[in-house]
């Protein structure tokens, strides 16, 4: 039976789990799975544990630079890297992104350098890469979103023929990228409509961080949210998102059926925010510590690093390498950072529209005002010194 579901257990709360990696590090075998693995070489393993190293090393220091004052805010994804790397390394080239503000590691994977992402976080661009180049639109902050543009991209590609052909290269998934909390949000149920009834090649991915910034899951839904999918006839799974090896699975299973025209696929990942919401949240106000104490144990870089020394695929020497390179990676960001320009809060107006627009000229013109009392302000201090 495949891994994808269209039932749901009774009890619902028995919705099944897809693992491969135990938080021990032990390797479980699946019948399904396993061949979609069998290519991995001990190098590519090795690469995901080093990909997971350097996305969080750059995720603290991003923290960090928010609490220098460098960044406006940070949205860490601390803990959820096996979820992103696996889900980003499941993908083929020309397959489309649509992310939230929380996708460093799917960025990291789709070649988006973590200064870009900064530099965002830093008001100094609106995305800073190409999303037509990267295939990666750029980071989206209103929550529901990401998945009618990821369903109307997914539409875009059936109608340009390029879905069922058979051709590895010319058949092409979207990937809609969003949290357990988005997925209470009505355009998530909108889109759920139109990917089914247009067997639209999109698949959807909520990382269940079990928080919605302060609301737990088990306020959220009733039922593990794998099922939330399967009343518009969408296939799903859930699966450990702390094990990158289930997520990178499951992920090329759901993304080879949208590229074939099998229609829309939903995948819960299980995993944790270890930080908090944003940079502006205080977690210690609705997080238990011992639940956080509980999930540190199943985190994706520590289990990975026991599989790969229980196959002798890895040892002190390559992970203190990654430790080094993490560090030197995060010193990058932190002189990139700290070298750069305030923005300028007038480019707001900037990028609004393609051609200069009436009523944008006149909020620039009421924003210069504003502006101008802080400079005259400025200048009467400076008098009376």
């Amino acid at each position: 039976m495949s891994v994808f579901r269209t039932t749901i257990p009774a009890p619902p709360q028995d919705e099944p789990m897809v693992q491969l990696l135990a938080p021990d590090g032990t390797r479980t075998p699946h019948d399904e799975l396993d061949p979609v693995l069998a290519h991995l070489t001990g190098e590519d393993l090795r690469g995901f544990y080093r990909d997971m190293v350097m996305i969080r090393a750059a995720d603290l220091e991003a923290t960090a630079l928010q609490r220098q004052g460098q960044l406006g805010l940070w949205a860490s994804a601390l803990g959820q890297e096996g979820a992103q790397i696996g889900i980003g390394h499941a993908s083929r080239p020309q397959d489309y992104f649509v992310p939230t503000y929380r996708e460093h590691g799917v960025a990291w994977a789709r070649g988006i350098e973590p200064m870009t992402l900064l530099e965002m976080f830093r008001g100094i661009s609106h995305c800073g890469w190409d999303p037509h180049e990267l295939r990666t639109h750029p980071y989206m902050i209103v929550l529901g979103a990401q998945t009618p543009h990821a369903v109307g991209y997914a539409m875009g590609i059936q109608r340009d023929g390029a879905v069922g052909t058979g051709d590895v290269e010319t058949d092409t998934a979207v990937l809609a990228l969003f949290g357990d909390g988005t997925s209470s949000e009505g355009e998530v149920s909108e889109s759920f409509t139109f990917a089914a009834s247009f067997q639209a090649p999109v698949v959807f991915y909520t990382q269940n961080n079990q928080w919605a910034i302060s609301v737990p899951t088990s306020v959220q839904s009733r039922v593990p949210l794998a099922q939330r999918s399967r009343g518009w006839g969408i296939p799903s799974v859930r699966v450990d998102g702390n094990d990158v090896l289930a997520c990178l699975a499951v992920g090329r299973i759901a993304l080879d059926a949208a590229r074939a025209g099998e229609g829309p696929r939903f995948i819960e990942a299980l995993t944790y925010r270890m930080a908090a919401h944003t940079t502006s949240d205080d977690p210690t106000r609705y997080r238990p510590r011992a639940e956080e104490e509980e999930w540190a144990a199943k985190d994706p870089i520590a289990r990975l690093r026991l599989h790969l020394a229980q196959s002798d695929e890895i040892d002190e020497a390559f992970t203190t390498a990654c430790d080094e390179e993490g560090h030197e990676l995060a010193m990058r960001l932190h002189h990139h950072i700290h070298a750069m320009p305030d923005p300028d809060p007038r480019e707001l107006f900037e990028h609004v529209y393609a051609e200069p627009h009436p009523l944008v000229a006149e909020e620039r013109a009421a924003y210069d005002d504003y502006l101008a009392q802080f400079e005259d302000e400025a200048q009467d201090q400076e008098g009376v010194r």
